[in-house]
């Protein structure tokens, strides 16, 4: 079974696939293109500029995110895992901008302004780019089985309420 779960920068997708993968003894995969650019020597967000003019860099990321998750029993937590995967369940996390950034703010060491900054540009990036390499509108939610508030619910009520939409749908828990 393949898990897919998915938010914006900020929203908690990689804290909370973690747990699911915990819970149900799965792999988490998690590429990033923070780990690419870092191993490229750039900045993310020249990363994503590089990206943006070379579309290739996305298709090769997302062969290796298929070839990863083809041997199932996974959760993903990549930006486009709910789009470029055949999952059996999707769950969307949402989070209040100024919430995202104070989280981006403590873990990427900025301040808050910076946090905001980045998340602005990244997410209107990632937007762009994810609609003109695949046609792909991010901020549709209808390819979600769930939308969940990670502004109001902690990581542990998120994967009680997560462990319940995937028994719901598969009847597995």
């Amino acid at each position: 079974m393949i898990i897919a779960v998915w938010g914006l920068t900020g929203a908690g997708k990689n804290t909370l696939g973690k747990l699911i993968a915990e819970k149900l003894g799965y792999t988490h995969v998690c590429p990033t293109f923070k780990e690419v650019a870092k191993e490229e020597g750039v900045s993310l967000m020249e990363f994503q500029k590089i990206a943006g003019k070379d579309h290739r860099i996305d298709k090769k990321f997302d062969d290796l995110l298929k070839k990863e998750c083809s041997r199932g029993d996974c959760v993903v937590t990549t930006w486009l895992g709910p789009w470029m995967l055949d999952a059996d369940v999707r769950i969307k996390l949402f989070v209040p901008d100024g919430e995202r950034a104070r989280r981006i703010a403590g873990r990427d060491k900025m301040t808050p302004e910076e946090a905001m900054k980045h998340i602005t540009e990244r997410d209107e990036n990632n937007t762009k780019r994810y609609g003109d390499v695949y046609n792909i509108d991010i901020t549709n939610n209808d390819v979600f089985d769930a939308c969940l508030n990670g502004g109001i619910y902690n990581p542990q009520q998120l994967l009680a309420i997560s462990l319940e939409i995937i028994k719901q749908k598969t009847g597995k828990s």
